[in-house]
């Protein structure tokens, strides 16, 4: 069963992977061949991101990076995701967001250097996901760590769940591959001006505050970002975002301003509603 429908309002799935590069508008709209570790890792040319599809996928991944003969049920882990990831609250960080995480990995597959530790790390990082809470990335990793606990290295485990916690952005990536990850989880900053401020949307959708108190909490992540030398910090992203995610985050900074000016005391923000959800 697909799942682009999940929300009141359906979102095309290409928006939000959308880029420069028109022949991705199908999502998987061709068939992709990258060397893994173990081998060939093979995209799917199904046009389109199903259900089936990701289970499959996290399924060969679970049994790949278990431990031979070990006791390993990748259903119960799967279990865990499906059900996490259909939350109802969920608008953004849900498997709209998941597969746009992995289509950029499958872009960057050879460039990483533990592929199958990142691919995890994307799997897991926003399985829990509690808007009222600051925690959220550091349960994430304590529930991976439960559930591959006995069926994975202890080694594995550990750099997983260092990988899952550096989602967080707010330390310096230390290695290539957390790199990588952390360029993953923003790439989406750099998507067209109509697809960043639908996500902004969905965004606030999931945040319980007021529209004064999201704007005031954007404004700090937006500017942090514009701070820093460099949104994306590998070449790879850099080269394809970098320059889209600063004018989308200067123009939504604008608006803000604008908005904030003209007297914002008890009033919604029109272009938080762009995602046709209430919040």
């Amino acid at each position: 069963m697909a799942f682009a429908a999940n929300n009141a309002t359906s979102r095309h799935s290409t928006c939000r992977i959308m880029d420069v590069d028109m022949s991705r508008a199908g999502l998987l709209s061709q068939t992709t061949t990258t060397a893994a570790a173990d081998g060939v890792r093979q995209v799917s040319d199904e046009g389109t991101w199903t259900d089936e599809y990701l289970r499959n996928r996290f399924t060969q991944l679970w049994r790949r990076c278990a431990i031979p003969r070990s006791s390993c049920d990748p259903d119960i882990a799967w279990s865990s995701l499906d059900g996490r990831y259909a939350e109802s609250h969920r608008h953004y960080h849900d498997k709209r967001h998941l597969a746009h995480c992995l289509s950029e990995f499958d872009l960057a597959v050879e460039r990483i250097v533990r592929p199958d530790h990142v691919e995890m790390a994307i799997w897991f990082h926003d399985i829990i996901n509690e808007p009222e809470r600051s925690d959220n990335e550091a349960r994430s990793a304590e529930l991976f760590r439960n559930l591959a606990g006995g069926s994975m290295a202890e080694s594995f485990i550990a750099e997983v769940v260092d990988l899952i916690l550096v989602t967080t952005h707010r330390r310096e990536p230390v290695d290539p591959d957390q790199m990588i990850l952390c360029d993953i989880d923003l790439a989406s900053l750099g998507c067209p001006w109509e697809c960043y401020l639908r996500d902004t949307g969905y965004l606030r959708a999931e945040f319980r505050g007021s529209d004064q108190d999201y704007c005031r909490i954007k404004r700090v992540f937006l500017e942090s970002m514009l701070r820093r030398p460099r949104v994306f910090v590998t070449d790879f992203f850099y080269a394809r975002y970098e320059h889209l995610a600063r004018e989308n985050l200067r123009r939504f900074l604008d608006l803000i301003d604008v908005w904030e000016a003209a007297g914002s005391d008890g009033r919604k923000v029109p272009l938080l509603r762009t995602s046709g959800i209430e919040a």
